[in-house]
């Protein structure tokens, strides 16, 4: 190796161990109480909140289309006295987790048969509730839900005449 190899290595090792110094030295580095990890961590804990007051989807009618809308179809159908014609209204749906027992209280505008069944996320029939002819008013119902149940997410669906009404409950 002639000199001007070995004076070019030289210089490359100092300015290594230059580096390694200067860079091991706590003048450069940050403050050690930043760079220390932390493993505080916040637990959160939720109870899930379950609620029946979701509106469904209605797509909206787009103007200068020319097709009707399915709710100007369906849903505005009006009596002679200028009212929807809706038979059931329910109106509660309690306690929401359920554990042994659910009251539904419900309207029917007139006489006629109500069907309640529990359904499950894949819309199979599990229970039939209630399958009765109901005269027109408020009422509210009490119902015992089978041990058979797991617990899960459900619906409960309300057929009175061509009307169904869904709703989705919680089984502890």
């Amino acid at each position: 190796m002639n000199t001007k190899t070995k004076t070019i290595s030289l210089l490359y090792i100092i300015c290594i161990f230059c580096i390694s110094v200067c860079c091991g030295s706590t003048v450069f580095a940050q403050r050690s109480d930043s760079i220390g990890t932390s493993a505080k961590y916040k637990r959160i804990v939720r109870t899930p909140q379950i609620r029946g007051d979701v509106p469904s989807y209605k797509p909206s009618y787009m103007p200068g289309s020319s097709l009707t809308p399915y709710n100007s179809l369906l849903s505005h159908s009006r009596s002679a006295s200028g009212r929807p014609d809706k038979i059931l209204s329910v109106l509660k749906v309690y306690p929401n987790p359920v554990d042994d027992q659910i009251n539904l209280t419900i309207r029917l505008e007139r006489e006629s048969n109500l069907s309640i069944k529990i359904m499950d996320l894949l819309g199979n029939e599990v229970v039939t509730l209630s399958n009765e002819r109901l005269s027109a008013g408020e009422q509210t119902k009490t119902f015992t839900i089978p041990n058979r149940l797991n617990s899960g997410i459900y619906f409960l669906r309300f057929v009175a005449g061509s009307e169904t009404v869904v709703k989705r409950i919680s089984i502890l």
